[in-house]
């Protein structure tokens, strides 16, 4: 029975209904030796917490999208089959023009939220460099089946979830498809394919995005096998043009550091709470020794680089929870690197599901400005963020900049 299927939900509820009616039914009429009745009463104590913890996290885990199926609740699943050492471009000297097209098989995806907005599907990705085997979801926009558009590529966004966090996060929590669904429609979103890879791929830890030879190669598995996989079985937009990264939390800091280290492979990234500090993770691999903290830190990267990277960033975040690290990486900035810099207040809500959700439409506009994205089929231009104002909903849904609290970004 799957952990975030309805039939395990119902039958908790169920269990629960039956756990609180047990003691008042059969607490009184219970016969033999005071120990055994003792014993008997203890279990149905028992009983009934466990089945409200139970319950509890299984809404919980619905909500916030935090463990997809029993594997990774248990610690048992390992989606990686070998990790080569890659070298520092991450392709381990494979010339991927010359790999062949691999047509794959998507079926509809199951969940919350997985049949919403025309469907989400799915499919079982073998990586060719990464080693990684692992699900990939697609959702594809309202234009892509038109016929007007039979010939037309469209941009992409790689969806990234926290840690821990399921792929299918973006989709089900936030339901990134449904909010975009009517703005693509109306052409004030450019009509992306939203693509949300696993990124939980070894039991227990976060691997932080990172190439760890022997261990994992996730860099590669998000920035390689991923897109190629989408360019070979989609209408898409080669890369690094029309192509994006989008994360919350721990896959905020692995957008913007994937686009920071990849600028010919994405030309945007979206950050909602993200860190640039490996460490911001305790259970990142991409934290455990000195030097794979600094090749993983974005503020690093941009520092570093001999010329700035041809990106957009998009960081959104709140005091000690994502605003200063995109305050840091703005003032490390130069162009043609620009950084936009989202002010949210403490006010506007924790590091939450609650908080990113309202967030997704405005960083999608942005995105859609930024890679000069025709936000067909009306033409319309999405409206300029804004950055008057200081409502709390305003700043929740990520339209308020730092002009709120004194000046503008």
């Amino acid at each position: 029975m799957s952990l975030t299927g309805t039939p395990f939900l119902y039958t908790l509820v169920a269990l629960a209904v039956v756990a609180l009616v047990l003691p008042f039914a059969v607490w009184s009429r219970l016969r033999g030796p005071r120990t055994l009745r003792a014993a008997a009463r203890a279990l149905m104590l028992l009983f009934a917490q466990g089945t409200a913890v139970a319950l509890v996290f299984v809404l919980v885990n619905n909500q916030n999208s935090l463990y997809d199926n029993w594997a990774d609740l248990l610690g048992t699943g390992n989606h990686v089959q070998e990790a080569a050492n890659l070298g520092a471009d991450g392709t381990g000297g494979i010339a991927l023009r010359r790999l062949p097209r691999v047509a794959q098989r998507f079926t509809p995806a199951g969940g919350p939220g997985m049949g919403a907005a025309g469907g989400v599907r799915v499919t079982q990705l073998r990586g060719r460099v990464s080693g990684v085997n692992a699900e990939v979801y697609v959702w594809l926009p309202p234009q892509y089946r038109e016929p007007a558009y039979r010939h037309h590529r469209f941009p992409v966004v790689e969806l990234l979830p926290g840690y821990p966090g399921s792929a299918k996060a973006w989709f089900g929590s936030l339901k990134a498809h449904e909010q975009l669904l009517p703005l693509m429609r109306d052409g004030r979103v450019a009509p992306f394919i939203l693509v949300a890879p696993r990124t939980n791929l070894l039991a227990g830890v976060d691997t932080g995005c990172a190439n760890i030879p022997a261990t994992v190669n996730a860099d590669s598995w998000l920035s390689i096998d991923v897109p190629r996989m989408v360019m070979d079985n989609f209408r898409a937009e080669a890369a690094p043009a029309g192509w994006a990264v989008a994360g919350y939390s721990a896959g905020g800091h692995c957008a913007t550091k994937l686009a920071v280290a990849h600028p010919d492979r994405y030309r945007a990234a979206i950050s909602l709470s993200g860190y640039n500090d490996p460490i911001g993770e305790r259970a990142s691999l991409a934290a455990q020794n000195p030097a794979l903290r600094d090749g993983n830190n974005p503020y690093l990267l941009l520092r570093k680089a001999i010329v700035p990277p041809r990106i957009a960033l998009y960081l959104s975040g709140q005091p000690h929870d994502g605003y200063e690290a995109g305050v840091a990486l703005e003032a490390s900035a130069k162009a043609p690197t620009t950084v936009h810099v989202v002010y949210i207040p403490k006010s506007a809500g924790g590091h939450t599901m609650a908080l990113w959700r309202p967030q997704v439409v405005p960083a999608f506009r942005w995105l859609t400005e930024e890679l000069g994205e025709r936000p067909a089929p009306r033409g319309a231009t999405p409206p300029v963020p804004s950055t008057g104002g200081s409502t709390r909903a305003a700043l929740a849904s990520g339209t308020a900049s730092r002009a709120a609290a004194g000046r503008r970004r």
